[in-house]
């Protein structure tokens, strides 16, 4: 579409499903870095890789040792790699462009979310959140797995003081709870969520608690999202409220600086600081900026996200029936848009990096794309092109249409003519971070058109016996009487006829005996012209069948034996064209017969 004819104004937010997506069943989904290729997980243990320009399937990653359905799927920084985390209790990564799988770990429970390291520096490093207990991060090269801590033990310096705990998991311990965890921009820091309603922040090498945050309500969080750029941190917590924060730490080596900020107190204990959302006031590490929820409903969140550049907050209703989708603006806190989809629930939501669209995931595995419906700005065309609410009579201006010589026109003179036009630099997008312009990203997948594979017609020809060789100089007596050698060498059977067939043919020949004796018989005509006799005259005169005897037809004899024996031969066949009717008249009297008793051939009447 002409961007010059999209109106400027217009919000940016999804607004009808643009189009659905069905390849097998589908429960979770990604995209990559840049939004060219979308990952989705399937129920039959199958990575399928979307090509997201031309709605194609790429490719298709999948091991057949292992069928498990798919829980969470991850992209790399680079793209060339993808995580996924299925039902079987195992995480797997895989090389995207080579369809193999590079190394697999089996957990202890079922990882519901898993995520690769974000930078280049350990591309082998991944973070999983398991069904219930702590959060694990997982060395493909090494095999190490690791818990991460989920609370705070006395000896790092908490006041020991119970939490009040009004949420889910209330009564639950810290070993049979779930929690949450997310890399931060650079991979250098973790954020975990507990039981608690707390967000410990772990240094990822020397995965120490650095600092905690106490979120207000004492409830279990569920998830833990970063916006694209990690300025701001999004909590997904059972009382049914989403939280945005900002973070104030720096974006590079944010663990050096939090580790200086820890070492400012006497023993080295951990910072802990409780967040008023009343006061609003600013902290070391985390600021309070906004809580979303469904006043009406208060239902629960399935999945909730940032959008590209971090203005919108997106949640998913978890309610089984319905498929909703709710966009607030960060920034002012207000409801932009609701997207109802199906009446089925929601399984998985993804924001695409770049463009104002959304993907989300039925429980019937379909994915939904949801864009805005975009208005054309027709005044683009022309600086003064007015758009008219009704028609109007329009009044032609005098020199309007005059023609005008070439002589009289000015050629406008541009100023940038004999500027240099630079084509080697490329300019950095302004929906992508300076990290994320990185050229050795895997964005586009080679497809390769499969072939239009006609099917297999049936054959209509009697194919030859496989017994019988095809050497034409072999005796006749290996062939059968049906067989007969071609030109070509290769034995052919002659088609039997069937007993229809050869009826209509035996009545044929039947046709075509009758006619050959008709023609082949000439009739008798006395010399004024008249017929003077008939072959069908023997019962008249009282002759026998066998007997045999000579019509005398206008001086010369015929044997009445000659006429049987052309009746009965089958190769006397007469053309159709020179068949004429021949018209059957009585005998006549004046027929006479020679006797073959009679002497010197006198004639007896």
């Amino acid at each position: 579409m002409n961007l010059s004819l999209l109106d400027p104004f217009q919000s940016d937010f999804p607004e009808v499903i643009e189009e659905y997506l069905e390849h097998k069943i589908t429960k979770s989904i990604a995209f990559n870095r840049r939004g060219t290729l979308l990952a989705a997980g399937c129920t039959d243990g199958t990575c399928v890789i979307w090509d997201f320009d031309t709605r194609g399937v790429a490719k298709e990653l999948y091991d057949k040792d292992s069928g498990a359905p798919i829980t969470s799927v991850s992209w790399s920084k680079c793209g060339h790699r993808l995580l996924s985390a299925a039902t079987d209790k195992t995480i797997s990564l895989w090389d995207v462009a080579k369809g193999t799988r590079i190394a697999s770990v089996t957990l202890q429970q079922i990882a519901l979310h898993a995520r690769l390291y974000p930078g280049n520096a350990h591309p082998s490093l991944c973070l999983a959140c398991p069904m219930s207990g702590p959060p694990i991060l997982v060395d493909f090269n090494s095999g190490v797995i690791q818990a991460l801590p989920v609370v705070v033990s006395p000896s790092d310096g908490e006041s020991g003081t119970p939490h009040t705990r009004t949420g889910k998991f209330a009564e639950t311990g810290a070993p049979y709870s779930p929690s949450a965890a997310s890399f931060n921009k650079k991979g250098d820091l973790i954020y975990v969520g507990n039981f608690k309603g707390e967000i410990l922040i772990v240094d990822t090498q020397t995965k120490q608690i650095q600092a905690h945050v106490q979120v207000p309500g004492n409830f279990a969080i569920r998830q833990i999202v970063f916006s694209r750029n990690g300025q701001y941190l999004l909590t997904n917590s059972t009382d049914r409220i989403l939280r945005v924060f900002e973070n104030v730490l720096p974006r590079d080596r944010a663990a050096a600086a939090l580790a200086a900020s820890a070492s400012d107190t006497a023993n080295g204990t951990v910072h802990r600081t409780s967040v008023n959302p009343g006061k609003g006031r600013n902290l070391p590490w985390l600021r309070f900026t906004k809580e979303f929820q469904d006043a009406v409903n208060k239902m629960h969140w399935k999945a909730a996200c940032f959008n590209g550049d971090g203005e919108c907050v997106v949640g998913a209703s978890a309610n089984k029936g319905e498929h909703k989708i709710h966009i607030w603006n960060r920034k002012f806190g207000q409801l932009a848009r609701i997207l109802e989809g199906q009446k089925e629930g929601l399984a998985d939501l993804a924001w695409h990096p770049t463009r104002p669209m959304v993907a989300s995931v039925s429980m019937s595995g379909v994915i939904y794309l949801w864009a805005k419906d975009y208005t054309e700005n027709w005044s683009a065309f022309a600086p003064d092109f007015k758009e008219l609410e009704e028609n109007e009579e329009y009044v032609e201006r005098e020199d309007e249409f005059d023609i005008m010589p070439e002589t009289e026109k000015v050629k406008p003179v541009r100023v940038d003519d004999d500027a240099d036009v630079d084509i080697l630099t490329t300019e950095k997008v302004a929906a992508f971070s300076d990290s994320d312009n990185s050229e050795d990203g895997l964005y586009f997948l080679p497809t390769v058109p499969l072939p239009d594979v006609s099917p297999p017609r049936p054959h209509t020809s009697p194919q030859p016996s496989p017994q019988l060789p095809l050497d034409p100089e072999l005796p006749s007596s290996t062939m059968s009487a049906d067989e007969e050698v071609g030109q070509n060498g290769r034995i052919k059977r002659r088609r039997k006829l069937s007993e229809k067939a050869a009826e209509a043919a035996e009545l044929q020949a039947q046709k075509g005996r009758k006619i050959s004796v008709k023609k082949s018989v000439p009739t008798p005509k006395s010399a004024k012209g008249d017929i003077t006799g008939s072959p069908a005259a023997p019962d008249q005169t009282g002759l026998s069948n066998g007997a045999t005897s000579t019509v005398a037809l206008k001086g010369r004899s015929v044997n009445r034996q000659d006429f049987a024996e052309d009746a009965d031969d089958e190769e006397a066949v007469v053309p159709k064209k020179s068949v004429k009717r021949v018209q059957r008249v009585k005998p006549v009297s004046s027929l006479t017969h020679i006797s073959p008793g009679t002497p010197n051939g006198s004639l007896s009447t």
